[in-house]
């Protein structure tokens, strides 16, 4: 058996970066790059099934708004070790860092690619052309800054390899600014994600249109950070044949049930308060899959309830999956299946719907295989993870 001392510093994982999940995701890349450059020639409507109805589909609703929320884990252990003082969990910080940066990039990426006019996208940015009035504008500004700060806090990892100790130190003095604006730039923006579905008034199925959305969406987000925590820990300790953090895990996700019962409570209380519950009883596409999202979030409870049951890794892996997909069909829900096109006097008649195209489908699988590619690389040859003596792959 492998060894793991506890807040061990971390150490490359080291072996060889060819293996046979690194090679589909280059062959996923290599067919996302070729599907892009076909989309910045001739257009949207080259790859893509979008329509004057549905204005975006799975670029912005999977690989924007899922994709940063599935970033969050980066955030939400950062607030227990550093606002939280809970210093035990300082070994899991980095390893979701990692997982939150390549996230947000490749999100803030992602909104570049549904843009009709992308080479206009710099206009956001200048004084004269931001709109402060826009959740858009909040959006893009504080997703755009947290990236950046990411980079900076994670920037240490880089300094450690290359032995540049003084950058680091000096960086040091700083990063207690860093970490702050790290912890309030994501909560900013993941609750300003649920008011852009806020401002759509009756576009959106009741079941998801609601005032209390910010504060759902940035509870799951929270949630599904610490859910990613898990899913990637136990992951990485297969792959890598490493020990698993059981010590860690265990009381983390004790953490993640907490956040999940205050975001059920506020979920089903304002359903109950705005008389909506009983449209989930109707024979609707939406009320089943509003059913499947509350069942991702209210199995994990059976799954992992227990103080027994939360020292399972199996458990665990499952139960960050339920989340996972739980908080994935929230923003789902509201952004694409519960959402109705306007019809206004030029497409009366038009029955617009929308399904994503084989293009669209094998971008977003090149996104996360970019993700994916990119961990293992970086835990390879950079101090990422604890660091242990493990077993020859």
């Amino acid at each position: 058996m492998s060894t793991l001392h506890a807040h061990a510093k971390p150490a490359p994982v080291g072996g060889s970066l060819f293996n046979a999940v690194t090679l589909i995701s280059g062959v996923l890349i290599v067919t996302m790059v070729t599907i892009l450059l076909v989309r910045f020639v001739y257009g949207l409507g080259s790859v893509t099934n979008l329509n004057d109805g549905y204005p975006w589909g799975i670029w912005i609703a999977v690989d924007v708004v899922i994709g940063s929320a599935f970033a969050c884990g980066g955030f939400s252990v950062a607030m227990l070790v550093y606002i939280f003082n809970k210093g035990e969990y300082h070994p899991l910080v980095r390893p979701a860092l990692l997982a939150s940066l390549l996230g947000y990039t490749l999100a803030g990426a992602g909104v570049i690619f549904d843009l009709g006019r992308w080479w206009n996208v710099w206009n956001m940015f200048w004084p004269g052309s931001a709109n402060p009035n826009s959740v858009m504008f909040e959006v893009a500004v504080c997703i755009s800054a947290y990236i950046v700060v990411m980079w900076i806090e994670f920037a240490p990892t880089f300094f450690e390899q290359f032995g540049m100790d003084a950058a680091k130190r000096k960086l040091s003095k700083f990063m207690f600014a860093i970490v702050a604006l790290g912890t309030l730039l994501p909560m900013m923006h993941q609750s300003s994600l649920g008011t852009l579905l806020v401002v759509m008034g009756e576009q959106v199925h009741p079941l998801w249109q609601t005032p209390a959305l910010p504060a759902l969406y940035l509870l799951s987000a929270i949630t599904m950070g610490y859910a990613v925590v898990l899913f990637e820990s136990c992951l990485a300790s297969a792959a890598y044949r490493r020990s698993i953090e059981m010590h860690l895990l265990t009381p983390l996700a004790k953490v993640m049930l907490g956040m999940l019962a205050a975001f059920l409570v506020l979920r089903l209380g304002d359903l109950v308060v705005r008389g909506a519950l009983p449209r989930a009883f109707g024979a609707s596409l939406e009320a089943l899959f509003f059913w499947l999202e509350m069942l991702c979030f209210l199995v994990p409870f059976f799954v992992i309830g227990s103080a027994a049951n939360r020292r399972n890794p199996a458990r665990l892996f499952v139960a960050g999956i339920l989340l996972m997909l739980g908080g994935s069909l929230l923003r789902l829900n509201g952004f694409l299946i519960g959402y109705q096109p306007v019809i206004g006097a030029e497409t009366s008649g038009v029955n617009f719907s929308y399904f994503p195209s084989l293009p669209e489908l094998l971008v977003t699988l090149g996104m996360f295989a970019i993700e994916v590619f990119a961990y293992i690389a970086i835990t390879r040859r950079f101090p990422v993870l604890p660091r242990e003596e493990v077993k020859s792959a």
